[in-house]
């Protein structure tokens, strides 16, 4: 999928990605902004499936080249006349979300085609959401749907006392399913005998900060689930340490790319002219995916299952490096 960075504003074809503009903005606290994006046209967009995202072309980094970003779809998912996406402003990150935070009504927009990697099974017998923070976006297109085909579910959503996004819109989806919480100590309280207390076919999906991942999943797993019915979306690696330089030798053409500390591989490839599809440039989406025939590999994405990390035969070179030896063979 080819990311659209200038383009008169209007619907371009849908293999090539979007261009569409805000129609609509919705401070829905001090930090976390909603976007409608419409086709110009006001004809109806490509239909997502819930747990959607669209990558966002937001700006430009200091390095001058397009910076995207993942933002999951909240709204209804098919035939849609919008896409809405609820954005945190992060005055720490790479731009992408301070970039929206500017952005006015009738602005373009340059946007991929959704894409999911957090749908909802549809053979579950219940599905428990769980939601943290922003990361409430994904599991309100998850709710909208069960809602919609009569699927049995309920949502554990835990927030700062003073930002709740979408609450509003959750509490009128849900009624009683929802359960909300505001400190973690009761958070935790009560998602440990929901874990415990599901019909068999449940299953778990949760989104929100890595570390309210890494939690839920490690009790899910202690709790009895199996990996396949955990599922959970992250939204970034965050910074990483810089790591020690290594060197990639690609086996196709011979040569030899030096990655200096603090520079990702992705980044030493594009300098020498090696173009590799990418899209998120944070270890997420998956479409950097690089095959790896030697050395080892330091991963640092979270799109890779542990049994293909323990593989070595790939990495995400937008964020993992080599380890060991400190070079990697690549069929490139």
């Amino acid at each position: 999928m080819t990311m659209i960075s200038e383009s008169p504003v209007g619907t371009v074809p849908a293999e090539t990605g979007l261009v569409l503009s805000v129609g609509d903005i919705t401070e829905l606290s001090p930090t976390v902004r909603h976007l409608r994006l419409i086709a110009p046209d006001r004809n109806d967009l490509p239909s997502f499936t819930p747990g959607s995202h669209i990558v966002v072309t937001s700006g430009t980094g200091i390095d001058g080249r397009p910076r995207r970003n993942s933002y999951s779809l909240t709204g209804p998912g098919f035939e849609p006349d919008h896409y809405g996406i609820s954005v945190r402003r992060d005055e720490a990150g790479r731009g992408g979300s301070r970039w929206i935070h500017h952005l006015k009504v009738g602005d373009p927009v340059s946007v991929s085609t959704p894409r999911s990697a957090f749908a909802p099974v549809l053979t579950a017998k219940h599905h428990l959401l769980v939601a943290g923070g922003i990361g409430v976006t994904p599991i309100l297109s998850h709710v909208r749907a069960a809602v919609q085909w009569g699927r049995s579910f309920e949502v554990h959503y835990t927030f700062r006392a003073d930002e709740g996004p979408h609450l509003d819109e959750l509490r009128l989806l849900c009624g009683t399913t929802l359960h909300t919480y505001t400190g973690s100590d009761v958070f935790w309280e009560s998602l440990g005998p929901a874990l415990l207390d599901q019909p068999i076919g449940t299953h778990l999906y949760v989104c929100g900060p890595a570390g309210l991942i890494d939690e839920t999943t490690a009790r899910a797993r202690s709790a009895g689930w199996p990996d396949a019915r955990v599922h959970y979306e992250h939204f970034g690696v965050g910074d990483l340490d810089p790591g020690h330089p290594f060197t990639a030798h690609l086996r196709r053409t011979g040569t030899d790319v030096k990655v200096d500390s603090g520079i990702s591989l992705l980044e030493a490839l594009e300098t020498q002219g090696i173009a590799v599809p990418n899209l998120c440039r944070q270890g997420v989406c998956g479409e950097c995916r690089l095959p790896v025939v030697g050395g080892e590999v330091e991963h640092r994405d979270l799109y890779l299952t542990a049994a293909e990390k323990e593989a070595g035969d790939c990495l995400m070179p937008c964020v993992s490096r080599a380890s060991g030896q400190r070079r990697l063979e690549l069929d490139l």
